[in-house]
């Protein structure tokens, strides 16, 4: 699959089959502050390459929430939208069990398909701007 220029790929994340629908995607903020040296103790790698065992996964450039270090937003497939799923910004994503958590949601389906788990409605906020419509 051919890198985009973030590093994210287009398409299936390895070792997926690409004969289903995708659940939904996942953008991981990688900038100035989240996904750096800033945010101790995380393995930043690691928590793509877990997230991207999940499904798609974009790393993105700043997304203006530094003091959430490290956000991570779930967007909903299609289903998940034309069943009323909106993107989820989880922030302070720094911890394994987090990640955990957020790839057990993304497989059962994501926004609008499957409920957020009560352990992520503790790393959800509203995000700035225009973002927040979306």
């Amino acid at each position: 699959m051919p890198a985009t220029p973030t590093g994210a790929t287009s398409g299936e994340p390895a070792g997926r089959a690409a004969a289903g629908p995708v659940p939904c995607r996942v953008v991981v903020c990688r900038d100035c502050c989240c996904g750096s040296p800033k945010v101790k103790g995380v393995d930043h790698a690691a928590q793509v390459a877990r997230l991207r065992e999940a499904g798609p996964v974009t790393v993105s450039d700043c997304l203006d929430v530094c003091e959430r270090a490290n956000v991570v937003v779930v967007r909903p497939s299609a289903r998940g939208r034309a069943a009323g799923g909106r993107p989820v910004w989880l922030g302070l994503v720094n911890d394994a069990a987090a990640t955990e958590d957020i790839v057990a949601w993304v497989r059962d389906g994501g926004p609008g398909i499957a409920p957020l788990p009560d352990i992520l409605d503790l790393y959800t906020f509203a995000p700035p701007g225009p973002a927040a419509r979306a």
